[in-house]
């Protein structure tokens, strides 16, 4: 096991039914402190777990749980178990569904993605919020996750990541690591619709493109990803400050 504050040896924790669970420890800042690991975690559905893979979540010590996925996904594919043990809170990010299997082949899929991104940005911003400051305020370690922990949850990652001050490249680094898990995201996807066809060739995929995308729009639009978190989500100097003091570790001794 990872000693405090130590960066695992990989971000990706194997379960079995979980394709793309990740610790986000380990990233440096611009000053450089150090994102503690086993603190904040990323993941597709929890409501996966079971069996020798609940028993690994339990082992992680998860006091506070955020879902970011509309509530009718929540009745249809389920929750976390045992959701009574955990602080757990459904924030929707996304207001304007689309289905990701049924976009055309011919799209663009980079800009089509990062203009869907740019509608959670949008419309978004009280749950945005509302999700931040629970990772800054809640009991924890804590883990928000979306259905495949790619696209909801990727955005929160990349604003968590900003806000503690995580060099570009590092946020656009941790977006893409989800395209270890792309296979079996698919593989989930077929096994889910044995009757469709699969139209879209990109479906599971998290290209660093993207993400980059989507900040350059918000850098546009409000001068910096920062500006957009501090401007229209909300995000307070308190509650920067508290993410800080939670997710990192003391600044460096220049004596």
């Amino acid at each position: 096991m990872s000693r405090p504050h130590e960066a695992p040896p990989s971000r990706h924790i194997a379960f079995e039914r979980l394709h793309n669970f990740r610790d986000l420890g380990g990233y440096r800042t611009a000053d450089g402190r150090t994102v503690v690991s086993g603190v904040l975690y990323r993941s597709d559905n929890l409501a996966k777990l079971e069996g020798a893979d609940w028993d690994r979540f339990l082992g992680l010590g998860v006091r506070t749980v955020i879902d970011l996925r509309y509530p009718w996904e929540i009745e249809r594919r389920g929750r976390v178990p045992e959701a009574h043990l955990f602080t757990w809170a459904n924030h929707s990010i996304e207001h304007r569904p689309y289905d990701q299997a049924e976009i055309d082949p011919d799209t663009d899929p980079w800009r089509y993605l990062a203009d869907r991104f740019a509608e959670v940005a949008e419309d978004g911003v009280v749950e945005i919020r509302e999700a931040i400051e629970l990772i800054a305020e809640g009991p924890g370690p804590t883990v928000f996750h979306c259905a495949s922990g790619k696209d909801r949850t990727g955005l929160i990652a990349a604003f968590v990541l900003t806000l503690l001050d995580v060099p570009q490249e590092e946020i656009l680094a941790d977006f893409a690591l989800t395209e270890l898990a792309t296979e079996r995201l698919v593989a989930d996807w077929r096994a889910a619709h044995p009757g469709r066809t699969l139209r879209w060739p990109s479906y599971g995929r998290a290209p660093a493109d993207v993400m980059a995308l989507v900040l350059a729009d918000l850098a546009t639009r409000y001068g910096s990803p920062s500006a957009y978190l501090t401007g229209p989500v909300g995000i307070t100097p308190a509650t920067q400050a508290r993410l800080r003091e939670r997710l990192l570790t003391p600044l460096p001794d220049r004596g």
